[in-house]
């Protein structure tokens, strides 16, 4: 896809993995409308971006309520005139033994990282299709190819939206909607901050400008999905599929410094 001119709505725009991409898509000429809950970073992130030629405007709204979600697409249209590729980005997490994790942080997390993607591609969709090469970026993680302890939740709603977007883009198959699943590893954004889980422990950390220039070149590229990590990752994948008992016996060994090193991870 050439992104030139492309009308790009991005959820959890105003910081992390959200802004990276939009200062990559900036660079490649897209117009971009980013949402978010809170109004102070995306003023900045647009300002930056304005700054620097591009056209961006901010709507501040709760990708879980539908009057957030009716909001975004309404700001596509109003600013945009449409909208060509929608950037499902927007998540939170709750680490910690299931047990421990409340009611209301596990709906929180079913609702930001799965049901709200799944309804606000549902409402983008007439608009997606109007555009003729539509395209859906759904950011998951890569703890939905591989579950780890302590994040039994947030894993869980990632790896459903990853299977959404495999079944949704073999639903739209040939009709000018398409879709890329992005699975990012360990990521230095403003969501990571209350990890304290170290590299030993799993946890390596790119920046965030390397994610955004990956999915700018999955995007380019017309790829299924980009998947970070590397070729560790690579190992790790096909470990837990043909011998998962050994990566058990892996977190075993490392599960009572990781429980510590995860246990203050909150960002909802």
């Amino acid at each position: 896809m050439n992104i030139q001119g492309k009308r790009v709505l991005i959820t959890g725009g105003g910081t992390g993995i959200g802004l990276a991409l939009a200062l990559a898509l900036a660079r490649k000429g897209a117009r971009l409308v980013l949402s978010g809950r809170r109004p102070g970073p995306l003023t900045t992130a647009v300002a930056e971006l304005t700054a620097n030629g591009t056209e961006a405007h901010a709507v501040a709204a709760d990708v879980a309520t539908d009057a957030g979600r009716s909001a975004m697409l309404a700001a596509a249209r109003n600013h945009l005139g449409g909208l060509d590729i929608l950037v499902n980005n927007a998540g939170g997490v709750r680490a910690g033994r299931l047990e421990t994790t409340t009611e209301d942080e596990i709906r929180t997390m079913v609702d930001v990282d799965l049901l709200a993607p799944i309804l606000l591609t549902r409402a983008a969709l007439p608009e997606l299709r109007r555009s003729g090469h539509g395209l859906i970026v759904n950011v998951t993680s890569g703890g939905a190819l591989i579950g780890m302890p302590f994040y039994a939740t947030y894993v869980a709603t990632k790896a459903g939206l990853a299977r959404f977007g495999e079944a949704l883009r073999r639903e739209l198959k040939g009709e000018g909607v398409d879709v890329l699943t992005v699975f990012p590893g360990g990521t230095d954004t403003p969501m990571m901050a209350t990890n304290n889980a170290g590299a030993d422990l799993g946890f390596d950390r790119e920046p965030a400008a390397a994610v955004g220039a990956a999915i700018v070149e999955g995007i380019e590229n017309g790829q299924f999905d980009v998947m970070r990590g590397g070729e560790s990752r690579m190992k790790l994948l096909a470990l837990n599929r043909e011998y998962p008992a050994a990566l058990d016996e892996r977190f075993l060994g490392m599960k009572g410094a990781l429980e510590v090193a995860v246990r203050d991870h909150r960002a909802l």
